[in-house]
């Protein structure tokens, strides 16, 4: 009997921060895939084992939720005061599409350990011992992201004592400064706040009038205060994520906010565009248990903050979506500075279902508009498997 070969392609599958994925190099994949198109995105959804209407993805390396099902391709910069240029793909786990319109915060601090190892760097941008610091080309936004990596003995250094909530174990830092982490959507204007305005609105059919803070900082995402749809902003995941209604409400106001943001014309638009924007809801902070028992104690955090990725309610915090919180804490009157208490400040400390994330960010207005040159936040990343993932011959 006639079968097709599996083919093997040189990968990594590696964690940064609270996500994993797969890395590829770019000149690794196969000719098809080099390029993008249905040929790449075929081979990516293959590689996780998506479309899976079982929504396990057991045939392949995907971990059945929007943090463990997220694919990498990396190579050497084409732009002269860059290292290496990222293109992240979010792969949708029981949907045949791969979602390019986003960045990955958390993936982004395995970038640089990635490059380092796989020669995307040159060398002499890698002290023997000391930190490497690489300026990274986010290529689905066109923004630039600073990474400083721990190097030992001329290699990446991945563990350390650096504890980050969400990850177990504690790995080597590794700080990121998102340069000018306004996001320039298509359609967008590339401003900070596409509407024009620090809160807004934003009229939800069968849900009602929310206030709304729809912000372009490292990743789009529409902010609701959460007594405004029955939440106090403590829940953790099971409270939301087996509530088909709720999703389906999560859903409907993400998709109002996406056209309001122009990002989509309609919102029938917004099931082919999962990754982007994020919604999320804050409140003032309270005392909570975080998913793995430990106490947060609200006289250490700032604020509360619930994030949606994919439409589930996110184990910890996406790193994009931290950018956004902490571009929007800065600036005086959005639904999250309020929610840590207004006022000017330039770092906010957020409790997430997880537990808690600091992220700093320095606004300023320039001539009449809020700009954040900014926004710093350390994670960490570790290699867990290398070698090669194999798919059929014809999954591509």
């Amino acid at each position: 009997m006639a079968h097709v070969p599996q083919i093997r392609i040189p990968a990594t599958y590696m964690r940064g921060g609270t996500s994993k994925g797969v890395f590829f190099r770019l000149q690794d994949l196969p000719d098809a895939a080099q390029a993008p198109g249905k040929a790449r995105d075929a081979l990516l959804m293959r590689v996780i084992g998506s479309p899976d209407p079982y929504g396990k993805q057991i045939d392949g390396m995907g971990g059945a939720t929007s943090s463990t099902s997220k694919t990498v391709i990396l190579s050497r910069s084409e732009r002269p005061d860059h290292d290496v240029d990222y293109l992240f793909g979010q792969v949708s786990i029981d949907s045949a599409f791969v979602d390019w319109s986003g960045n990955c915060g958390n993936l982004s601090a395995a970038v640089g350990p990635f490059a380092i190892a796989n020669g995307l760097v040159d060398p002499a941008r890698v002290p023997r011992n000391g930190t490497a610091t690489l300026r990274i080309w986010q290529a689905n936004i066109g923004k630039t992201i600073v990474a400083h990596v721990p190097i030992s003995e001329g290699a990446v250094q991945e563990t350390g004592d650096f504890e980050l909530d969400g990850v177990t174990f504690p790995a080597a830092e590794v700080q990121l400064e998102f340069m000018d982490p306004a996001a320039e959507e298509e359609g967008a204007g590339g401003a900070m706040f596409p509407t024009g305005n620090l809160v807004d609105e934003l009229e939800v059919p069968g849900v009602g009038t929310l206030k709304a803070t729809m912000i372009n900082a490292g990743i789009p995402t529409i902010f609701v205060n959460a007594d405004s749809i029955g939440y106090s902003g403590t829940e953790l995941q099971d409270a939301i994520n087996g509530d088909e209604k709720a999703l389906a409400k999560f859903e409907t106001i993400r998709a109002q906010g996406a056209v309001r943001m122009g990002l989509i014309k309609d919102v029938s638009e917004a099931a082919k565009r999962q990754h982007t924007p994020k919604l999320a809801f804050v409140a003032p902070s309270k005392d909570y248990l975080a998913s793995s028992g430990k106490a947060v104690a609200a006289k250490d955090i700032d604020l509360l903050v619930r994030a949606l990725s994919m439409g589930k309610l996110h184990h910890a915090m996406m790193g994009t979506a931290a950018v956004a919180i902490g571009t929007a804490a800065a600036i005086p009157g959005t639904l999250v500075n309020l929610a840590a208490g207004g006022g000017a400040r330039n770092a906010v400390r957020f409790g997430h279902p997880s537990g808690t994330l600091r992220v700093g960010a320095e606004a300023n207005q320039e001539n009449g508009e809020w700009v954040v040159r900014k926004a710093i936040m350390s994670r960490s990343a570790r290699v867990l498997m290398e070698g090669w993932v194999r798919v059929p011959g014809d999954a591509f």
